[in-house]
């Protein structure tokens, strides 16, 4: 399906937002199963396709145009993960299933309009990026989501009804994924400005 005001030329590499996998405060898994639709779907390299892991030391990150948010004011994330899709003649969409922007989102606009600019928030919290091909996420990614119960073993959020996401060699590695030290983990991590160099239009 053509995306509504963008170039004819780009299709949407998942299914429209109403019928995408999605559970509640659960982005990462959200995110992993769109890159398993893609990569069923065969319709697109998954070398355009990247998991983007939103977060920092404190695990405090701002974001706006967020289902979540009040009025104007940001979401206050521990992490957040957004889908890539950095396809050809400088098409670059965001997929995000917690925003109330376009889904998918040009890139631009979503910089703009969820992030805003670094130059107004606390040096302390903002926003680094950990940018992992689809490919790499699919094959690696494991969560028992144990993070999301309480001391007594209790959900915090309903979790997906679907099986754990888990590797051969792991059952919970969500930590490396969140963790913004780029000696950890998979993919590569940027700062906003860095992230904006990389796949912004040049």
């Amino acid at each position: 399906m053509q995306v509504s005001g963008s170039s004819p030329e780009y299709e949407r590499i998942t299914p429209c937002r109403k019928d995408c996998v999605y559970t509640s405060c659960y982005c990462e898994e959200n995110v992993w199963k769109l890159c398993e639709y893609a990569k069923i779907q065969k319709q697109f390299p998954m070398d355009e396709i990247y998991a983007v892991f939103i977060s920092n030391e404190q695990k405090m990150v701002p974001l706006w145009e967020q289902k979540s948010s009040h009025g104007n004011k940001p979401v206050i994330w521990d992490y957040h993960v957004i889908l890539l899709h950095d396809g050809n003649k400088d098409q670059r969409f965001i997929y995000d299933l917690d925003t109330v922007l376009p889904f998918p989102c040009p890139f631009d606009t979503y910089i703009k309009e969820a992030f805003r600019s670094d130059a107004y928030i606390n040096p302390a919290f903002r926003r680094k990026l950990r940018a992992i091909p689809a490919e790499e996420f699919l094959q690696n990614f494991a969560s028992d989501r144990s993070h999301m119960k309480d001391a007594t073993g209790t959900w915090r959020v309903s979790p997906p009804p679907y099986p754990c996401i888990e590797t051969a060699g792991s059952k919970m590695n969500l930590d490396d994924f969140i963790s913004m030290d780029p000696s950890v983990g998979y993919g590569q991590v940027h700062t906003l400005t860095e992230f904006v160099q990389r796949f912004g239009r040049s």
